[in-house]
Parts: C-alpha cells; sequence; structure tokens
C-alpha cells in the first residue's frame, strides 16, 4: 500500500462531497462539502494542500450495467480540469467507479438515525467517504491503485 493522504471527491450538480484518508491509507473520513461552482476547483486545490495530498480519488458515476451516461461525461469533464489544476503540483486524480455509493451513504446515515435537512448536508461528505474507503480497499488487496489515472490535457496533445 502506498503511504500518504487521499481525497474522495463526490461530484454532484450542486455540491461536492470532500473525505481524507489517514497517511496509511486505512480509513476514509468526512471532509466538508464545496459548493458547485465558481471556485470549487480552487477549493479542492487548498484542500489538497491543507491535508498535503498525494492523490485525489474521483468517484465516477456508472450504470449498474457499467455504462457511462451524461452524468460520467460531467465528471470526466471536472475531473480534467481538477487535474490540470493540480499537476503542476505533482497530483495525481484518478475516476473509480462509484455505483451505489450515495445509496451506501444514504442508508449509513438512516441507521445512524440522521434525517431530513441534517442528512442531505452530509450525504454528499459520506458517498465520498465510501468511494474513497472503496479505492483504499481495492488498492489494499490488489497491491494496485484503483480506477483510472486522469491525464492532465497537456499530455494528450488537446489545446
Amino acid at each position: 500500500m502506498r503511504r500518504g493522504v487521499r481525497l474522495g471527491v463526490d461530484v454532484g450538480d450542486v455540491r461536492i462531497g470532500v473525505s481524507s484518508s489517514d497517511p496509511s491509507g486505512i480509513i476514509a473520513t468526512p471532509v466538508e462539502t464545496v459548493a458547485r461552482g465558481e471556485g470549487d476547483l480552487a477549493r479542492l486545490r487548498a484542500l489538497v494542500q491543507e491535508h498535503d495530498a498525494v492523490e485525489v480519488v474521483v468517484g465516477l458515476p456508472r450504470s449498474l450495467s457499467g455504462r457511462e451516461g451524461p452524468a460520467a461525461a460531467k465528471v470526466r469533464t471536472f475531473a480534467r480540469g481538477l487535474t490540470d489544476l493540480l499537476a503542476r503540483d505533482g497530483i495525481a486524480v484518478r475516476l473509480c467507479d462509484e455505483r451505489l455509493s450515495t445509496v451506501s451513504a444514504e442508508a449509513v446515515l438512516r441507521e445512524q438515525g440522521k434525517k431530513g435537512k441534517k442528512r442531505r448536508a452530509v450525504v454528499d461528505q459520506a458517498a465520498a467517504v465510501v468511494i474513497l474507503q472503496n479505492a483504499l480497499d481495492t488498492e489494499r488487496g490488489t497491491g494496485r491503485p484503483a480506477g483510472e489515472l486522469v491525464r492532465p490535457t497537456s499530455e494528450l496533445g488537446e489545446p
């Protein structure tokens, strides 16, 4: 298992849930919810710096059959922008399958007795925890980083 803090990110249309791991990559915990829109990438970069993260794991929404739809395309675009911003700092961004992460997060929050507005306020963070924990567990089990490495635009030869 590689050492270093990783951030998990659950990208939504309105909010972005953020989680972090311990330096050993054992456990993921919630960090905050970032408003989607102007300044969101800058806030994520600040969180990477605050947590001294070595990598960011972004959840990639897929259907149960594994296909990618419009939501996945939006997340890929977001992840590319984040990669371009973090590449100068040497921070990698990986896309990891997030099927059912929000459903799992909602179930955990319901079990904890969180309802209504309280649950909506933290569900994005909880989904980010599920995404990151799955990536950590996968790496620990396989010995390889989970997901797909996002390449910066400069490496793709695109403007």
